[in-house]
């Protein structure tokens, strides 16, 4: 599938697996912030997915702070009348980085859906700011979202229970703490009855930025990427829910810091390629 034609060139898009380095090394959100192009950038954490915001915050503002932010602001939107506030939507507009916690991915659809806080969000994008996520914050980003189905046993029709998610990138099913948790199952399954769909594995303390077309790994764990695109023989649309799906001919690569991925061309990337192609397009990775 050919997706340059849906591909609009807005600002930098980051899905993080969750459990990401927050000190040390911290290679994501260093990246996160260098995306922004300034040397003091502002940041804004919305924490509404988690159940526990003041210790998300915190943990957020310490590492953004002594990675360069001028500022960290605590959009703490709780609930729909928040998502609708003039106070929250005023801090995302003045937000360089737009960062959405995780937690549970349900809530945040629920409470930001359909609100002028998710409005600002796409009007910053728009406009260039970063929007970064990890977990749920990651899961959220595709237009179609996966939010359950058990890790151990999901290869079964109906197994995986996905709904709308924030569409910020199309054409891909974000699925995180990818090899901790075991859910390779998930996007085999998604990827049997939405073969459109590319399926992004993103392990802990891995993430992806993507730019146009172009996918790039991101930290020191494993992306997985789950491409049905050419499958062969599925006996899924025979079934009942429940039952056990069949399907051959799945490709599954991994991907590590410095390799990408063309999402046109379904096509790897090695890192002295991503390179070239970096330097052609004048993207400043770091």
């Amino acid at each position: 599938m050919n997706m340059n034609a849906k591909v609009k060139m807005q600002g930098p898009l980051v899905a993080i697996g969750g459990a990401e380095d927050k000190a040390s090394e911290a290679q994501i959100l260093r990246h996160v912030v260098s995306l922004s192009g300034k040397e003091a950038p502002i940041v804004g954490v919305i924490t509404t997915a988690s159940s526990i915001p003041e210790d998300v915050y915190a943990a957020y503002e310490d590492a953004f702070r002594l990675f360069g932010a001028d500022e960290v602001l605590d959009v703490r939107i709780r609930d729909r009348k928040d998502a609708e506030a003039d106070e929250f939507v005023a801090m995302i507009r003045r937000s360089d980085i737009v960062f959405l916690s995780g937690g549970d991915q349900m809530r945040l659809t629920n409470v930001l859906g359909a609100s002028a806080a998710l409005d600002a969000i796409r009007e910053r994008r728009a406009s260039g700011a970063v929007i970064a996520g990890t977990s749920a914050g990651a899961a959220c980003q595709s237009r179609t979202m996966v939010y359950g189905g058990s890790p151990d046993d999901s290869l079964r029709k109906g197994a995986v229970k996905m709904t709308a998610g924030f569409g910020f990138v199309e054409d891909v099913i974000i699925d995180t703490h990818f090899l901790e948790r075991g859910r390779f199952s998930r996007l085999m399954e998604v990827g049997t009855t939405n073969p459109e769909y590319l399926g992004v594995g993103l392990g802990e303390n891995a993430g992806v930025h993507f730019d146009g077309n172009i996918m790039r790994a991101l930290g020191p764990g494993h992306v997985i990427l789950v491409d049905s695109s050419d499958i062969g023989g599925s006996n899924v649309f025979e079934l009942h829910d429940g039952e056990p799906v069949a399907v051959s001919n799945v490709k599954m690569h991994a991907l590590v810091n410095g390799y990408g991925f063309d999402m046109g061309t379904r096509r790897v990337l090695g890192p002295d390629e991503l390179e070239a192609l970096a330097l052609e397009h004048s993207i400043a990775y770091s």
